[in-house]
């Protein structure tokens, strides 16, 4: 399950959402979540899913290898669905003693099930389609307009790419430390889902170790590459909004129009 999470990695392509500039999948990414929470449909949720469908097909990303992502988090979403059926108030289909199931209650357990799956889904989607250096740069130039009042947008920018670029990294060194314990006769396999979880804690300290010790060699490499910061700092590749940008900042906004007149006609 470790090697199911798909945020943070890159899967090389040369497809047309490839070869975007990196801004316009960040805003184009931004602007999909948000729409996730303007949709309150079935109808709006059918378009966002048929959007995504579609950006998936182009970018070529196996479907497989992007619904693999939402394994980790699959008993986050069965507990947020459980929640929101029992907890909801409204016209009660089933009462199981102090329980209600109510009508309401499942209609939005299914739509916050959907949105969390969408949310990983396109987060995931701009991470595998966007190399993490093209990340960077993009989130710093989108950044930039905020340091005329002091905000430092080139280590930002930086912060969050090494952050997604090693969330990866860690996950493999968390596959070697399990594989590691389990040879030595640890169980992370049996018992329910407290004792799993309970058994996952001797993880922690080598991890952390582990984290720091990758941290500490990240600087040393930096460092040793002369590494000072945005200050005076030149790209091999320039950025450059082309054909392509236009054409898909027009698709994300005819997107966004319909979905926001659906919500005011409903």
């Amino acid at each position: 399950m470790i090697r199911d999470i798909t945020l943070g990695q890159y899967y090389p392509g040369e497809s047309a959402i490839h070869r975007l500039d990196p801004r316009t999948k960040i805003v184009g990414t931004l602007l999909y979540l948000i729409s996730l929470f303007v949709v309150d449909s079935f109808v709006g949720f059918g378009i966002a899913l048929v959007f995504l469908g579609l950006c998936i097909k182009i970018s070529g990303v196996p479907l497989k290898f992007m619904l693999k992502g939402l394994k980790p988090i699959f008993m986050i979403m069965l507990f947020t669905f459980v929640l929101n059926m029992f907890m909801t108030p409204g016209e009660v289909l089933v009462q199981l003693g102090p329980l209600k199931v109510t009508m309401e209650g499942i209609y939005n357990a299914f739509f916050m099930v959907v949105r969390l799956a969408l949310l990983i889904i396109g987060s995931s989607l701009m991470t595998l389609t966007t190399k993490p250096i093209s990340l960077t740069d993009g989130i710093e130039r989108l950044l930039s307009p905020l340091q005329k009042i002091g905000v430092p947008a080139h280590e930002l920018a930086m912060m969050m790419s090494i952050a997604l670029r090693f969330i990866p990294t860690l996950l493999d060194e968390t596959d070697k430390i399990m594989k590691a314990q389990m040879a030595r006769g640890a169980d992370f396999e049996s018992g329910n889902m407290i004792q799993r979880a309970k058994s996952l804690i001797p993880l922690l300290v080598p991890l952390f170790i582990s984290a720091f010790r990758i941290a500490v060699e990240l600087a040393m490499a930096m460092e040793a590459r002369c590494y000072r910061g945005g200050e005076n700092r030149t790209r091999l590749h320039r950025m450059a909004f082309g054909k392509s940008d236009v054409l898909g900042a027009v698709i994300i906004m005819i997107y966004m129009a319909i979905l926001i007149a659906l919500r005011v006609i409903g």
